[in-house]
């Protein structure tokens, strides 16, 4: 969702339910959210509700989510089940009445899901390149800029907020940016860097990490970052922080 100057009023899956349409989005933006599409119902019979204290989303994500869900029986009047790839896995959001959403999670775990930490969910989601509101995204985001078009922008619905700025980008300016959201790799032995650290070619600084994990699947610390888009080619050598890093292709860990 943008605003008309085309920049991310938040990042979000639509889910269209037959009687209603499911947004899930970031918990700090709901509000905000919520009042914005409320000002665009003139006559139409629409009511927009917050559904995050009554409802609860639990994820099933990895080579063997369709087997669980499969074999878990999941027969919670209102329950919704709907492939997502949220973290840059492919799998399943399960929606259900929040009073009824443990019961649920332990039919998942007898079936075979595994629980995991937050921790463990943003190591993947960095691996998978994937970018974050609130860490990647923010209401200073072009989508371009992130990468995210193939995944989030239509080229052929209608008129949307935003729409001209976007066109324009990718039309007339051939989707040049001035910034581009990149991987960053580091030798084994170095410190995993923090949100926000500098990112510099010489003496010229080129951008910010943004999020930044140890990642198991390549041994070594990873980072998402802006940088300018004349630094963007894999191979790059860059520091940050003062440490050597290489700028890679995303996603770091591709998921078959």
């Amino acid at each position: 969702m943008l605003n008309a100057q085309g920049r991310m009023l938040t990042d979000m899956h639509v889910f269209e339910l037959g009687n209603a349409v499911l947004l899930t989005l970031p918990a700090a933006v709901t509000q905000a959210i919520r009042d914005h599409l409320d000002r665009f119902i003139f006559s139409e019979d629409v009511h927009v509700q917050d559904a995050s204290e009554s409802l609860a989303q639990l994820g099933v994500y990895g080579p063997l989510a369709r087997e669980v869900i499969a074999r878990t029986t999941l027969d919670a009047p209102g329950l919704v089940v709907v492939a997502d790839d949220e973290p840059g896995v492919d799998g399943f959001a399960v929606f259900v009445d929040r009073a009824l959403a443990a019961g649920v999670r332990d039919s998942l775990v007898q079936a075979g899901a595994v629980p995991v930490g937050s921790s463990d969910v943003e190591i993947v989601r960095v691996e998978s390149g994937r970018p974050r509101w609130g860490a990647d995204l923010d209401t200073d985001t072009i989508p371009l800029e992130a990468g995210i078009d193939d995944r989030a922008i239509s080229r052929t619905k209608g008129c949307y907020v935003g729409q001209e700025v976007i066109v324009r980008v990718m039309d007339r300016g051939h989707g040049r940016v001035a910034r581009r959201l990149v991987g960053l790799t580091f030798d084994p032995a170095a410190s995993v860097p923090a949100s926000g650290s500098h990112i510099s070619s010489g003496d010229r600084e080129i951008g910010r990490v943004t999020s930044a994990v140890w990642s198991p699947g390549l041994a070594r610390p990873i980072a998402l970052g802006y940088v300018h888009r004349d630094f963007v080619e894999p191979g790059t050598t860059v520091s940050v922080a003062g440490a050597p890093a290489r700028v890679a292709e995303l996603p770091f860990v591709r998921q078959d």
